[in-house]
Formats: C-alpha cells, sequence, structure tokens
C-alpha cells in the first residue's frame, strides 16, 4: 500500500513538471511589432502667440515648429530655405489676424519699409478718406471695420424750392459698396466687440470717388448704410460712382432759350 502511494505521487510529480516545461518554453513566441514609420518633417515659421491686423511684428511673435512634410504648402516659409526669416520679417505688419501655431506666408503680412499701418494695407492706385459719423448717420455704431457701406449725401435742393415755400430737402447715394477701413483707431474688432461708436470713419475710395466725397462734406450732410455681408463677395464697379461724379459735375447753362450741359470742372 505504502509503495502505491509512492507511485501515484511520482507521477504526479512527473506530469507537474512536464505542464511547467510546457508553460514556460513550448510553443513558438510571437514576433516583436515592427518600429512606427519614420514621418518626414520640416521647420516651418509660425506665430507664436496670437497676433491682431496691424500689429508690428517682433522676433518674439515668430518661431519655427516641427510640421510634417506631407502637409506642407508652397506659400509656408521653410527653415532649410530661410534661416534667417525671423530676423528678416521682423519689423513687418500684420494685415490679417494670425491665430498661436499658424504658419506665417507672404500674403499675410506686410513689409511696410518705415510706411505705417494704413499706407501699407493700401491696395495699389486707392485711396483712404475719413468722414465724420456719429449713431445716427453710422447705423447705430454696429458697422465695423472691413465692413462695406454706401455713403448718402442729404443735400438741400434750391432748385425745386419755390419762393416763398418751405426748404427742400433731398438724399442720394453718391458712393456705393465701399469698404471701410477703419474706425476712428479701430482696425479691427476688439476683444470680440460687435458694435463701435466712433466719431470717424476711413473708407477705401478710388481717386474719383475720394473727390466726390471731398466736394459732397462741403455740400450737405453725409451717412453711411450698412450693406449685408453677403454682398461682400459680390462683384463691384467702381465706374459706376465715376459716371455719378461726371453728372454731378454738369451744369445746365441757358443762353438766348437754348439750354447746353457743360462740366463745371
Amino acid at each position: 500500500m505504502k509503495a502505491a502511494r509512492l507511485v501515484v505521487l511520482g507521477i504526479a510529480v512527473a506530469a507537474g513538471g512536464l505542464a511547467a516545461l510546457l508553460a514556460g518554453g513550448g510553443g513558438e513566441q510571437a514576433p516583436p511589432p515592427p518600429p512606427p514609420p519614420q514621418i518626414a518633417t520640416i521647420e516651418v515659421l509660425v506665430a507664436k502667440n496670437d497676433i491682431g491686423i496691424g500689429t508690428a511684428l517682433s522676433e518674439g511673435d515668430l518661431q519655427w515648429q516641427t510640421w510634417p512634410a506631407s502637409a506642407s504648402n508652397p506659400a509656408f516659409i521653410l527653415k532649410s530655405e530661410h534661416a534667417d526669416a525671423i530676423q528678416q520679417y521682423a519689423g513687418s505688419i500684420v494685415r490679417v489676424p494670425m491665430a498661436a501655431g499658424e504658419p506665417v506666408r507672404d500674403n499675410k503680412i506686410i513689409k511696410a519699409k518705415g510706411s505705417g499701418y494704413m499706407a501699407a494695407i493700401l491696395p495699389s492706385g486707392l485711396r483712404a478718406m475719413s468722414v465724420e459719423i456719429s449713431p445716427e448717420t453710422g447705423a447705430g455704431g454696429f458697422i465695423l471695420p472691413n465692413d462695406r457701406v454706401d455713403v448718402i449725401l442729404t443735400r438741400r435742393d434750391r432748385e425745386d424750392e419755390k419762393p416763398g415755400g418751405a426748404e427742400t430737402q433731398v438724399s442720394e447715394t453718391i458712393l456705393s459698396d465701399v469698404r471701410v477701413l477703419a474706425i476712428d483707431q479701430l482696425v479691427q474688432e476688439k476683444e470680440g466687440q460687435r458694435v463701435v461708436v466712433g466719431r470717424t470713419a476711413t473708407l477705401e475710395l478710388t481717386p474719383v470717388q475720394a473727390e466726390m466725397l471731398a466736394s459732397a462734406r462741403r455740400t450737405g450732410a453725409l451717412s453711411l448704410t450698412l450693406r449685408s455681408i453677403v454682398d461682400a463677395n459680390a462683384k463691384r464697379a467702381p465706374e459706376k460712382d465715376e459716371e455719378r461724379a461726371r453728372d454731378r459735375n454738369r451744369l445746365n447753362i441757358i443762353r438766348f432759350g437754348s439750354s447746353a450741359p457743360v462740366s463745371s470742372k
């Protein structure tokens, strides 16, 4: 009986050893996972922090940031091509707001070369001219920089007045769909501000439109009417304002009972 117990115990020990051997070293081990593929990167010039429109860049506003080469854009400024770009772009003026980490592009900044912001952002051939406004003549303060407006002239019409009659006032649109460059000294929304009650509005005009505005200011009162943002991408035709200018400069001279139009210039 004692010998039988020893045999059973020996079989159990042998079976346990065999199980341990199979668990520890038996079977093939799974191969390790392959290393992740290496992504090609480049160094791109980006804004170090949020930068508002009209800001003169300093070297502290710019930095190099690693960027996936596959997501590169030809407009990006690369360190491999312009290693001294931070120093070169310092002093440039921002023409559109940039967010922190956003790549810097040439079409978003202007190298003013000593000129002020307004002179730097004006497209070639256009002029900036200011008009006085109030909450009543400036759409209650809801006109903001980069909005588009019409300019209305209200004046006394002496030709239609009858002797001894009441004074006659007429209003007419003298400029259509012009861009507002600034309200007072504000050239962008400030801290999410949606209403700017200013005293002057600076408009972007052609030379002929600027002449019309200068003449109209001496003729009567000016008001700005805000245009819908839907019209922002509509095709603009400043030549219509030039036609109005030619019409306003014509006078009818009556000689010997005959009327003849002549220019007032």
